[in-house]
């Protein structure tokens, strides 16, 4: 179960990576994200976050047995892909740009 779990986990936050920050292989998904163009699915395909749920709907379908379970699996594939978004950004989403303000 667990590691059924962290494998889904894994090719969500995979699938998602590609879909949302990569070109692809002969820049197949950034025709793709191109032709989405600037409305509802080119929004969705430049959020991380946003393309991880529909990434993680079909896995969640696929693993769960009753709707509840669907729903969960679902939500946690999400989540876990984006916990995995958060540990390899690499400094992208750091705030340690931010000036510290202290009031004294």
């Amino acid at each position: 179960m667990y590691f059924w779990f962290i494998i889904i986990s894994l090719a969500v936050w995979r699938l998602t990576h590609l879909l949302s920050t990569e070109d692809g292989p002969f820049d197949i998904v950034f025709l793709i994200r191109k032709k989405a163009g600037t409305g509802f699915l080119g929004k969705l395909l430049d959020c991380f976050y946003c393309t991880s749920i529909w990434v993680a709907l079909p896995f969640g379908i696929w693993q769960g047995s009753i709707w509840w379970q669907k729903l969960l699996y679902w939500l946690a594939f999400s989540a876990a892909a984006c916990l995995l978004e958060q540990a390899t950004a690499g400094g992208k989403n750091n705030t340690d740009d931010i000036p510290h303000y202290k009031e004294d």
